[in-house]
């Protein structure tokens, strides 16, 4: 039944159950159609998550020695929910008896390691704790507090007093909310929620009480746990930036932007005393950027750049302008991508490259996650993809150091597109598949949206049709009701590169006309200019070529403006290609010559194939033999048939042999996620099992090894296994 679901929702929930298949077979039982849809939250409480696992493994536990029992509640208050390595010592100071361990070892319950207690799995060490009295939780969690005396150790020794307290405590609470924010600071995100939830359960003043759990709905969502976010905001008091800040990342991108600009307006006012909790207030802003320094970002700054990613995803040029205004107003320095968009999509394009540029500028390692982000999307606006990718893998490191799980899939997204655009199909359909899981598991559907579009692109350039159009339908459907422009003109250029490298021009042609004229939340005017070069080639090969100028010469002032290499080359090959016969020739050399400089491998091959079919038809044979060999090595090696094909027709209509001029493993043909499937077959995996690791539909894994089976040009299983063998084998 869980192969069923949605692929957000069933990652999410094997990630709930700790990828136990028992809890999962359960759960899927107890879902609302809400859930199972990816409407609401999941449930978080293991015993709402599996009741009837719970209860079997409870009395398993009970049915133990009480001295067994005491000692494996000892374990697990040592290590759920917060992990604090202080069983040993908790053994030495009580001065407790370790033989009865080996009960529990006998049963297969537990054994013992060098650091404690190892427990079966992550449920057993659940019903373990959950199998003591009260009281006995209570008196493990005072006796854990009393050996916690080391540096560092402060919040944890907090969250066991808390956990050991017998009501409510102002001072507990304030003691609890203290460490949180010690925890917060030291990256701990997922110790400050757990921290902030304790002290919500202790404080005696609803108020306070509200804010403490809103607060710990923030740090929860930055540590990944989306549905836990969901619940706990639901639970505290109404705020408009969490609000925002969940509908940026899994909701509807303008509803997004409108919160958030509107947050960061009212959080520019001047200040009535503290603006903290203590003050009555919502919680401090700055704790939901993961900044190295809480402060790092001014709180209204802050919520201007989240209000700037709604706009990047929604592509609205008026709500651009509205945030530059409001942003003046205000007196804050707008981030320079908002700036930059503004300026690219108003046509100012000598002051979009110099916002940008002082976007991209701040890639330095350590800085805060946010900025990094944006670097990277200033950077791969310039065409500068070596800057984004270096940001974007500093923004990762940053967030990932800081414990923002939430971030880390984001600066993946764009990082996909690096990866693209420096012809690696491969690595970057693997880090995007990655990026993908980690996206559903954290509850970022729009980013996982972004994502299903960049696979739709690499499948197309990797030849994988199927799974293309299966990916560009996911993302077009998500984005289209959500408004999410980015996503919804990726999908249209995978498709339409499809169609043009598989020979369907009037296809491609009509699919990027159609990109040129969407509005906001339907496409998105970046990805229609840098789809700019695919529409001029299809646009000569059905010879209507009026809108396709135009277009070029646009593309052609802002390449000429922010001197990309790339972009350079790509205009020099759209000039060859409107150019009649000879005239094309030396736009031809010259983009090749610019295509030295730049990092779009993947397209200097494209412009060699270009180049050469040009040069057959005008019968420079020798030439033209070079170039398309050239190409059709590069495409061998990227993985993209279809256009290795393509080089292949173009040499035997020269009368030259088409072989490649070198040995290719054969599982090079293989994309990223086929490999992946090839090699669990060969380790003897079934589809089901596979499915399951991956978290996809057995359906889809019998297609992904299907595609394998076809460019193997095998028939069997015991096929796949010696041709795994023999590519690991091979120098």
């Amino acid at each position: 039944m869980i192969s069923a679901l949605p692929e957000g929702v069933r990652v999410r929930l094997l990630y709930s159950v700790h990828g136990d298949p028992r809890a999962a077979a359960e759960l899927v039982t107890l879902l609302s159609d809400r859930q199972s849809a990816g409407l609401d939250p999941l449930p978080t409480e293991p015993a709402d998550l599996a009741p009837g696992l719970l209860r079997a493994l409870r009395a398993e536990i009970r049915a133990l020695p009480d001295d067994t029992r005491l000692l494996l509640l000892l374990a697990a208050a040592d290590q759920y929910p917060v992990a604090t390595h202080a069983f040993l010592r908790a053994v030495t100071a009580a001065r407790l008896d370790t033989r009865p361990l080996e009960t529990a070892e006998a049963v297969g319950v537990a054994h013992s390691g060098a650091g404690g207690v190892v427990f079966r799995d992550a449920w057993t060490r659940i019903a373990a704790y959950e199998s003591g009295t009260p009281a006995d939780r209570r008196g493990v969690h005072r006796l854990l507090a009393g050996v916690l005396h080391g540096v560092g150790e402060t919040p944890r020794r907090s969250w066991h007093r808390g956990a050991g307290a017998l009501g409510p405590s102002g001072r507990l609470a304030a003691e609890l909310r203290g460490s949180a924010d010690a925890a917060r600071r030291s990256g701990h995100l997922a110790l400050a929620r757990i921290l902030l939830e304790r002290a919500a359960a202790l404080c005696p003043d609803p108020a306070e009480r509200s804010r403490l759990v809103t607060r710990a709905a923030a740090d929860a969502w930055q540590a990944g746990d989306g549905d836990r976010a969901r619940r706990l905001a639901a639970d505290g008091a109404a705020d408009d930036v969490l609000s925002g800040l969940f509908a940026l990342r899994a909701g509807n991108a303008t509803e997004a932007f409108d919160a958030l600009l509107g947050a960061a307006a009212h959080r520019a006012r001047p200040t009535r005393g503290n603006d903290s909790a203590e003050a009555g207030g919502a919680p401090d802003d700055a704790e939901l950027s993961p900044a190295p320094t809480p402060h790092l970002l001014d709180p209204a700054a802050h919520l201007l750049a989240r209000a700037t990613e709604a706009a990047v995803y929604t592509g609205d040029l008026r709500r651009c302008r509205e945030a530059a205004r409001v942003a003046g107003r205000l007196g804050i320095a707008p981030p320079g991508t908002l700036g930059g968009l503004a300026a690219a999509f108003e046509g100012r394009y000598e002051d979009a490259r110099d916002l940008l540029e002082a976007a991209a500028g701040r890639c330095g390692p350590g800085g805060d996650p946010t900025l990094l982000v944006h670097a990277g999307i200033a950077a791969l606006l310039l065409g500068d993809h070596t800057r984004a990718a270096t940001a974007t893998l500093r923004a990762a490191g940053s967030a990932r150091a800081h414990g923002a799980t939430a971030v880390m899939a984001q600066a993946m997204e764009f990082r996909a597109y690096a990866d693209f655009w420096t012809g690696r199909p491969q690595a970057g359909q693997a880090a995007a598949t990655e990026a993908l899981h980690q996206a559903y598991a954290t509850g970022q559907d729009n980013g996982a949206c972004h994502l299903q579009a960049a696979l739709a692109m690499f499948a197309a350039i990797t030849a994988d049709a199927d799974v293309c159009r299966e990916r560009a339908a996911a993302a077009r459907s998500y984005a289209l009701a959500r408004g999410l422009g980015l996503p919804a003109a990726l999908a249209q250029w995978a498709l339409a590169f499809l169609d043009l490298a598989e020979g369907r021009f009037a296809g491609a042609a009509a699919r990027l006309r159609a990109l040129a004229g969407f509005g906001p939340g339907h496409g998105h005017r970046a990805i229609r200019h840098l789809a700019t070069p695919h529409y001029v080639e299809a646009a000569v090969r059905t010879d209507d070529t009026r809108i396709a100028r135009g277009a070029h010469a646009d593309y052609h002032r802002w390449a000429t403006v922010v001197r990309s290499p790339d972009d350079l080359a790509l205009s020099a090959r759209c000039r060859a290609l409107l150019a009649p016969g000879e005239e094309a020739v030396e736009h031809y050399r010259a983009a090749l010559d610019l295509h030295a400089r730049g990092t779009r491998d993947f397209e200097r091959a494209r412009t060699e194939l270009l180049f050469g079919s040009a040069l057959r038809r005008l019968r420079h044979r020798t030439e033209a033999r070079d170039r398309l060999h050239s190409a059709l090595a590069a495409f061998e090696q990227f993985g993209s048939p279809h256009c290795a094909a393509r080089a292949r027709a173009e040499l035997r209509a020269l009368g030259a042999p088409a072989a490649p001029t070198h040995a290719v493993n054969p599982t090079a043909r293989l994309t990223a996620q086929q490999l992946l499937v090839a090699r669990m077959v060969a380790e003897g995996a079934t589809n089901r099992e596979i499915a399951a690791r991956l978290a996809l539909s057995p359906r889809t894994i019998d297609h992904h090894l299907r595609g394998v089976f076809t460019r193997l040009g095998i028939r069997s299983r015991i096929e796949l296994v010696r041709l795994i063998a023999e590519s690991d084998e091979a120098p």
